[in-house]
């Protein structure tokens, strides 16, 4: 069997409170990933555990996933999470993210369900009660063998107007070759503006501390702070065994234009943010 894994990764927030949960399965295990502003957990479970139809569900353990959100029922040592939550008018791309690289042999594809959509309902996180009324959410997924060896991946809902912007620069291995892709959208007011290498994307600032590319008559810039945030478990040839660290509520700057128009420029106090070096 080729090494494979797959995971959903379904943010909500309200105000300061953010909950980002992250199902999945690996080569030999399935898992569920937590990720607050005040830590994270990773909870593994046996394979056969995990149950998935098509892109509609994913059941992992007693917990349900889908695109319409997900019934919680995690009772674990250090890890207890029971509620539901609802997703309402979901926002998916007019097409696939990876565009003609979703045909080619690539390390991981990814998937965007919805750059905004509506988050209502509660869940009980070790205690602590998390209400969702009208809250804002983000659904994306991930599947393949392993992570990049390095990348930037910026994700934000927390704006002042109806916007949302989700951000990845990779290291991609193709055909003996690497090079620095890229992909993005900036979701605002109802228009998809999409940055892609396969448009013809150019990267002008790719640092620590912000991120700058530009298409055509479109620029997007993200400021952010240095990286740091909670540890996760990332797949390396299929094992989720990789670890990184993942910002979910960092401080940080979006600016985008074009055409000459402002469209979009506004600080984020609860931005996610991952960086890892090659």
């Amino acid at each position: 069997m080729r090494p494979y894994y797959e995971g959903w990764y379904m943010k909500q927030q309200q105000g300061g409170d953010i909950l980002a949960v992250i199902p999945g399965r690996a080569q030999d295990e399935a898992f569920i990933q937590v990720v607050t502003a005040d830590g994270a957990h990773y909870l593994p479970f046996p394979l056969e555990d995990f149950r998935q139809t098509g892109t509609r569900s994913m059941r992992v353990g007693r917990s349900l996933f889908s695109p319409i959100g997900m019934m919680l029922d995690v009772q674990a040592p250090g890890l207890e999470l029971v509620g539901r939550l609802r997703y309402r008018e979901l926002t998916p791309l007019r097409s696939d993210i990876m565009g003609p690289f979703a045909y080619l042999p690539m390390e991981t594809k990814h998937t965007v369900f919805s750059m905004r959509h509506r988050v209502d309902g509660e869940v009980e996180l070790n205690g602590r009660t998390l209400r969702f009324e009208n809250a804002k959410g983000y659904m994306e997924g991930d599947r393949g063998h392993s992570f990049p060896r390095g990348y930037t991946w910026i994700q934000s809902t927390d704006f002042g107007c109806a916007a949302s912007v989700m951000l990845a620069l990779a290291e991609i291995p193709l055909a003996g070759l690497r090079f620095t892709g890229c992909i993005g959208v900036g979701w605002i007011a109802g228009v998809e503006h999409r940055f892609a290498t396969y448009r013809g994307v150019r990267i002008r600032e790719a640092s620590d501390t912000a991120v700058e590319v530009r298409q055509g008559d479109m620029t997007l810039r993200v400021e952010l702070p240095e990286a740091g945030g909670h540890r996760l478990q990332a797949p390396a040839q299929g094992s989720m065994a990789r670890p990184i660290r993942e910002s979910p509520a960092v401080p940080a700057r979006f600016r985008f234009v074009k055409g000459g128009r402002t469209l979009l420029d506004s600080p984020d106090a609860c931005t996610s943010f991952e960086l890892v070096a090659p």
